[in-house]
């Protein structure tokens, strides 16, 4: 999951490591030869650059996307949560260990946290919004809105 809270502080970045990011990003398990032809560098070049990005915190983790429909998660939604004051640190904590949470932000705006909630089906995401979320010490209330088709970017 990206950071939720810490170390603010910008890791200086050149056209070699955006390149380096961006082959990453497209293809997580693409070797460092691979990469380093893509990019044009050496393999060693390459080999030392992802290990700086990933000892800077740039590059945080390597994972799968996955197809949520093929795996039988057929129902989606975005839940905004709007929570006491002080309360996030918390309220955050207990949000990471639902697993059909796929993605937690804390936002500016009408809501305080954004959730994109991944489950089996309506009747499984409906445990989770009443019976999980609203009941959470600190949720004040939440506002669901329904994904009918994902499109991924990246």
């Amino acid at each position: 999951m990206a950071r939720l809270e810490g170390d603010s502080g910008e890791v200086p970045l050149d056209d070699v490591d955006r390149r380096i990011i961006a082959e990453l990003t497209r293809d997580g398990r693409m070797s460092v030869t691979q990469v380093a032809e893509n990019v044009h560098i050496s393999r060693a070049h390459a080999y030392t650059r992802i290990a700086r990005l990933t000892g800077e915190g740039v590059l945080t983790k390597f994972t799968a996307l996955v197809d949520p429909i093929k795996a039988g998660l057929k129902s989606s939604a975005y839940v905004t949560l709007k929570v006491s004051q002080h309360s996030w640190r918390e309220l955050r904590e207990q949000l990471r260990a639902i697993p059909e949470i796929h993605h937690i932000a804390l936002v500016g705006g009408d809501f305080d946290v954004i959730l994109l909630v991944r489950a089996i089906d309506n009747t499984d995401l409906r445990r989770v919004i009443f019976d999980e979320l609203q009941a959470m010490p600190g949720v004040q209330d939440t506002q669901t809105f329904l994904v009918f088709e994902d499109v991924d970017t990246r």
